[in-house]
């Protein structure tokens, strides 16, 4: 439209200076003001034809144009943030850029502000959010995310983060460095999350081996925890990671962070970069998602959910079996291997577990009770109690006979 402009300009000057025909007659022709075409040959006559190229509309000033001093500080945070490996956004800098300056600017003269200094890196095609189903927990404790990811130590040695978040207020519940994730290390450290914070009503994981035994038809320590608790226990579809979308870009924004770190030497050189980094996510980063709020802010904002008692269901199960030679027999709960003793006037003797949970009687083969008891999880040994009570039981009945 411009390059039109200045070619119009142009006809009417040499028409008039070259050709010598009159701007009324021009302007009559073209349907144009007279007095332009008067502008445009005085114009032309006092700077020739680049003074006839339309001019900038830009003010010379801005009264409401930010300051260099608030300029250069948003840049310098950029640059500040960047480094140490967190997110450098236009919100982000808008956080912390409270307190270094006396009036914030918005979001999007921050934006701006990048821009110009070419420190906006375009984004690659995505697809359009109203593809996605998206969803979200109401409540802190509704949900909890949990996945492991891959890092190496400064010598290339290979190891394993475990992350644990909530899924309503994106806070990190545990992050862990490992030499290899194992089922049981899984479980220790989802009690120690429980003990900080509370009970979940969902726990929701992907298929590893850690997580799940269907594989195996059967279920890992874990998943037997979490049934006894009564917290529902899902998992992802197989080679569909968007189920658990949270936990994975926490992935990314811890390794981003990491990636900007020194190599770390040892395990327990990457645990304190964890630590650090899981600091600052949770009590300073804001997230954007949160409307700005960090995700301990978000997660002490709300009641938090809890399990449900009612979906506790009692895991029934018989085995065969045979008293060893010291008068016990051995069963495995929890993911863990517990002794029952039964006496050495049983050893080497056949007999069946009826299980319904943690509940267990041991009977013979002809259906005689040898022991009832309740498993104690943190022993592996159960006490004879339960044998005490059967004797008098036996007592009582000859007594009655």
């Amino acid at each position: 439209m411009a390059g039109s402009t200045d070619r119009l300009g142009r006809y009417m000057v040499d028409a008039v200076v070259l050709e010598g025909r009159k701007p009324s007659e021009l302007a009559r022709a073209h349907g144009i003001s007279q007095s332009w075409i008067y502008e445009l040959v005085e114009r032309f006559q006092q700077g020739g034809y680049p003074a006839l190229e339309p001019k900038s509309r830009r003010p010379h000033s801005s009264p409401r144009e930010v300051s260099p001093e608030v300029q250069a500080a948003v840049v310098e945070l950029r640059h500040e943030l960047f480094a140490a490996g967190h997110d450098a956004g236009p919100q982000t800098i808008a956080h912390h850029l409270v307190g270094r300056v006396d009036k914030v600017p918005s979001v999007a003269t921050i934006w701006r502000i990048l821009s110009r200094r070419g420190l906006i890196r375009p984004e690659p095609h995505k697809r359009p959010r109203c593809s996605f189903k998206r969803f979200e927990a109401q409540l802190p404790n509704e949900m909890w995310q949990a996945d492991s990811t891959h890092w190496q130590l400064a010598d290339g040695t290979d190891v394993e983060i475990l992350n644990l978040i909530d899924d309503h207020s994106r806070l990190v519940l545990a992050s862990v460095a490992l030499p290899s994730v194992k089922a049981s290390k899984v479980y220790e450290i989802f009690n120690a999350a429980t003990e900080m914070h509370g009970l979940p009503a969902t726990f929701l994981c992907d298929n590893a081996a850690v997580f799940s035994g269907s594989p195996r038809r059967g279920k890992v320590v874990l998943e037997a925890e979490l049934e006894r608790l009564g917290i529902r226990c899902i998992h992802s579809t197989p080679y569909h990671p968007q189920t658990c979308g949270k936990v994975e870009r926490f992935h990314q924004t811890m390794k981003r962070f990491l990636a900007k770190q020194a190599g770390p030497v040892s395990l327990a050189h990457l645990q304190l970069q964890l630590d650090a980094f899981r600091d600052y996510y949770n009590q300073q980063r804001p997230h954007r998602a949160l409307g700005g709020r960090s995700p301990l802010a978000a997660f002490n904002a709300r009641l938090k959910a809890k399990p449900d008692p009612a979906q506790t269901p009692t895991h029934y199960r018989v085995r065969k079996d045979k008293v060893d030679r010291f008068g016990r027999v051995t069963l495995r709960y929890l993911g863990r291997l517990h002794h029952i003793g039964l006496g050495l006037a049983y050893k080497n003797r056949s007999i069946r577990l009826l299980i319904a949970g943690d509940h267990v009687r041991v009977v013979t083969d002809e259906g005689s009770l040898l022991r009832e008891l309740t498993l104690d999880p943190s022993r592996d040994y159960q006490p004879l109690g339960g044998r005490k009570l059967f004797h008098d039981v036996v007592r009582q009945a000859s007594t009655m006979s």
